[in-house]
């Protein structure tokens, strides 16, 4: 992880494999669940060497190992009194750039907002 500098070793649990999982949905976000349809992940599992407690999990959308491999990794070290310091190094950049994205994506939205009106008249 760049972000943290200096290399982190660990030893696998689970290397990083490519499978499918079900995605499910709901009417409306409160109705029966039905099967959306498959979708790719990617999943690992690792121990931090010599943190016999700190076990980090990544599961990750599409094919991307090394992907897995870090959020796995920034899971663990989380655990650890490194933790604000993969704070500050990563989880918040995230955030960040998240929610900067999200702005953009409803800015784009409200350029193309129509409000739309019913003009009553009146008959006399």
């Amino acid at each position: 992880m760049k972000a943290l500098g200096d290399a982190t070793s660990f030893d696998w649990l689970r290397q990083p494999e490519i499978g499918a999982i079900m995605v499910q949905g709901r009417a409306g976000g409160t109705g029966a669940a039905f099967n959306m349809g498959e979708m790719t992940v990617t999943r690992c599992a690792l121990r931090l060497a010599g943190e016999a407690e700190s076990v980090g999990h990544g599961y990750v959308q599409g094919r991307d190992a090394r992907h897995a491999e870090l959020a796995a990794l920034a899971d663990a070290l989380l655990q650890t009194e490194r933790q604000a310091e993969v704070m500050d190094a990563v989880i918040r950049p995230l955030k960040a750039e998240e929610a900067a994205k999200r702005l953009a994506a409803r800015r784009k939205a409200g350029a193309t907002k129509v409000d739309f009106f019913t003009m009553v008249r009146a008959e006399g």
